[in-house]
């Protein structure tokens, strides 16, 4: 239920049947009028520029057409109480009493889906996707949150999502993290030194992963590294998962779908991908221009199969073998690709981390390649995450190695804070995290201040003796709205939009902001009722007017959705 699709679709209905007596001649750009939330200085409901977008394309005076859509509306339309004109053509809407109640009895019968819409779209949103080289750090934990959300998000809207984590399981650096496993086990074993060197993994995690594999396999044999390779990488794999399984259920988030690096490879999806691409002429074999500005010393001219992504809007073509003739690691990632292309959705998101940005136009070129661009897909980078404590950089753990984990977060803050503060900037910039400041039971901290708007309205509750469950409806016959009201009810009038625009531009830090505006409006009407009785909910242990009550269900309603949607829990006491 969403008002102003609604209501537009009336107003768009009323000037499609009135063309003639309004002078139009053409309603080609219809698609372009909106309806839209008035500025806060105004005492209306909707706002539409409706009159300037036709008067250009038919070449009327904007402000006069309005005036005469504005008659035609308040004839046609008994919802609209009063319409206003404004330079330099936009109609302001104030809606009618019956209107009012009309809308609210909507939301109130349905809130618990209220502002969701049946999309009905497919998505696959791969993300975190860390190398499973241990524990999860801070680095992946933005993109992880994010993801989770914004699959959240999605669903809530009506599409299918299914939640992925490519697994890197391939390559040198699992070759670099099964030796340090290794050369851990030979420590405790053997009681050799490990010792540290390039690309090895020093933190003290290998330690348990190590301790744990030989605890459980007490027969495996680790007298030579290459021999036992195959076997240990399993087990190292199996235990550094688990380790990355745990941290992201302990931030509330868990993976439909699990697809391995190794797997693609063994069954030989790369060539088979390749060779599809070949036969659509987008690779041949060639040369590769030199890097531009100093040329490495080790750089050879190679003839290899080369991928000819320009041809897809990428600045460069892009090589799928290695001087050795191996696969890239960018053609294991274009066969993934083409394995989710298979499976068909109608939408692909990746969640990428910061170093990551110069990624996007070869992956999206191979995906456009791949399905004859038929399918979307959309790479949203997470910037980085600076921590703050005491008004000092966090430090690293030591058991880590050389990151700051997510158990390390998870020591300081809650998952609930972690979760809120994550989108409480656009993906696209950096995020200070402070973890004094998302402790405070003030105003300044959202997470603080949105979950206990939902404690005093359960505390309200608790003294009327009644239940957010609780069926009501409203009667429009003594239904009257004071100011803070007014403010209120547009706010709660403007979630579907806020859902609409979050999940149509992948924008899940829209939630956050909405719900902390929503909730200063609320406690600025409880406080209002401390300085004048008027204002107070409630009198002598009773309600004192119905209209109260029908806005505490509006926004906790609201705030329930939307803290689902983030993934955070609404206590109600605090």
């Amino acid at each position: 239920m969403n008002i102003f699709d609604n209501y537009l679709s009336k107003i768009n209905e009323i000037i499609s049947d009135n063309m003639k007596l309004l002078k139009l001649t053409t309603l080609d750009n219809l698609v372009n009028i909106n309806l839209e939330v008035p500025p806060d200085h105004l005492d209306y409901d909707l706002s539409s520029n409706v009159s300037l977008v036709l008067a250009k394309t038919n070449k009327l005076n904007p402000m006069n057409l309005a005036s005469e859509i504005k008659d035609l509306l308040l004839k046609k339309e008994s919802h609209f109480k009063k319409i206003d004109v404004a330079r330099p053509g936009f109609i302001n809407i104030k809606l009618s009493n019956d209107a009012v109640v009309f809308n609210i009895n909507k939301i109130l019968k349905n809130k618990d889906t209220y502002g969701s819409k049946k999309s009905k779209k497919s998505y696959n949103i791969e993300f975190v996707s860390a190398n499973p080289t241990g524990p999860m750090h801070v680095g992946h934990c933005r993109g992880a949150i994010f993801g989770d959300v914004l699959s959240n998000l999605l669903s809530f809207h009506g599409n299918k999502v299914v939640r992925e984590y490519y697994i890197n399981d391939y390559g040198n650096q699992i070759r670099n993290f099964v030796e340090s496993v290794y050369l851990r086990i030979r420590e405790i074993k053997f009681k050799e030194k490990f010792v540290v060197r390039e690309n090895l993994y020093p933190g003290d995690y290998i330690k348990d992963i190590a301790e744990n594999i030989i605890k459980n396999n007490k027969n495996i044999n680790v007298e030579n590294f290459k021999n036992c390779y195959e076997e240990l990488k399993k087990f190292s794999l199996i235990a550094s998962m688990a380790l990355i399984k745990d941290d992201l259920k302990k931030l509330g988030i868990e993976h439909d779908n699990f697809f391995s690096e190794s797997e693609l490879v063994k069954k030989d999806l790369v060539k088979i991908t390749i060779k599809e691409l070949q036969r659509r002429n987008f690779v041949e074999e060639g040369y590769l221009d030199p890097p531009k500005g100093d040329i490495p010393k080790n750089w050879k001219k190679v003839k290899r199969l080369i991928f000819k992504s320009t041809k897809f809007g990428d600045d460069t073509d892009r090589a799928l073998q290695k001087n050795d003739g191996t696969w890239t690691y960018f053609a294991n990632d274009v066969a993934y690709h083409s394995d989710k292309i298979n499976r068909r959705y109608d939408n692909l998101i990746n969640i990428l981390g910061a170093d990551h940005t110069g990624y996007i136009k070869r992956i999206k070129a191979a995906v456009s390649a791949l399905s004859n661009k038929k399918i979307n897909i959309d790479c949203k980078v997470c910037q980085l995450v600076k921590l703050y404590k005491d008004g000092q950089p966090f430090k690293m753990s030591k058991r880590a190695g050389d990151f700051i984990s997510v158990k390390d977060l998870l020591n300081e803050v809650s998952k609930d804070s972690i979760r809120f503060m994550m989108l409480n900037r656009s993906n696209d910039v950096e995020l200070d995290f402070d973890f004094e400041k998302v402790k405070e039971k003030t105003k300044d901290n959202p997470v603080f201040y949105v979950q206990y708007a939902y404690a005093r309205i359960n505390s309200i509750l608790r003294t009327l003796q009644k239940s957010l469950n609780d069926k009501i409806f409203v009667d429009s016959s003594s239904f009257n709205l004071n100011d803070y009201e007014e403010k209120i009810l547009r706010k709660i009038f403007e979630w579907p939009k806020i859902i609409g625009s979050a999940a149509s531009k992948l924008e899940p830090h829209k939630i956050p902001f909405y719900l902390y505006e929503l909730s200063t409006l609320f406690h600025a009407y409880w406080s209002k009722g401390n300085e004048d009785s008027k204002f107070r909910f409630i009198k002598d242990g009773k309600l004192k007017r119905f209209e109260s009550l029908a806005f505490i269900y509006l926004v906790a309603g609201v705030i329930k959705n939307g803290m689902e949607i983030l993934g955070v829990s609404l206590p109600e006491k605090m």
